[in-house]
């Protein structure tokens, strides 16, 4: 592989690295406040609300179920007035935040859901407010389990974020296509899945990690 090569490989692994980081931290500014509304407005839950609580869920359920490539093209429209381009890296963000927040609201829906209801009837029977038991009690409680949600929103935003090359995103999708698949240099193709594949075991690992030591620090 040459020298320009191997440049063009570094550049592409910061891009897909810049365009998984930015959008992970993203959605999940997105996502948590989104978790718990559709968790706290549940029937029987701290803030019973069945038309919000039905309304939030249908529009992430509708979100989810969109593959990512058609919600890409969907919403370039968004994607210009936000970013003021539709091709790039940058104007990537924009689609894989929006489609990983609502799966992270879900990811925080199930860890919250997962908490022993008589945690939460103790601190209101302690006069907690519903404020306090969303920070104090549900959020602590399931942060273990958060963090492994969030890794597996992490290890999809990576593949994701190959798609997106496909469609002008940048990073190492882009490199696959336009060197790999469309110039048959298969060295490029598959060097790109390797780094791709090691990005994932990095992540599952580190995940893995901090959600055990989480649970250890807890108990």
């Amino acid at each position: 592989m040459s020298p320009d090569m191997i440049d063009l490989l570094i550049k592409s692994f910061f891009e897909t690295c810049y365009m998984v980081i930015v959008s992970t931290v993203m959605a999940t500014v997105i996502g948590i406040p989104l978790g718990v509304i559709l968790t706290v407005t549940r029937k029987d839950h701290i803030l019973p609300n069945s038309a919000v609580n039905s309304i939030l869920g249908a529009i992430v359920n509708a979100t989810r179920s969109t593959p990512f490539i058609i919600l890409m093209v969907a919403i370039i429209p968004l994607t210009r007035i936000i970013v003021g381009s539709s091709i790039g890296t940058t104007a990537a963000i924009v689609p894989l935040t929006i489609s990983a927040a609502p799966f992270i609201a879900r990811i925080i829906e199930s860890s919250l859901l997962e908490i022993n209801p008589g945690v939460i009837e103790a601190a209101q029977a302690m006069g907690a407010s519903p404020m306090q038991i969303i920070t104090k009690v549900l959020l602590p409680e399931a942060l273990h389990s958060i963090v492994l949600g969030v890794t597996l929103a992490i290890i999809s935003l990576i593949g994701y974020s190959a798609m997106a090359g496909a469609l002008g995103g940048g990073g190492l999708g882009d490199l696959a296509i336009r060197y790999g698949y469309q110039r048959f240099q298969l060295d490029v193709m598959i060097t790109t899945v390797i780094i791709l594949i090691i990005m994932v075991q990095a992540m599952q690992s580190l995940g893995n990690w901090m959600s055990k030591k989480l649970n250890k620090n807890k108990l």
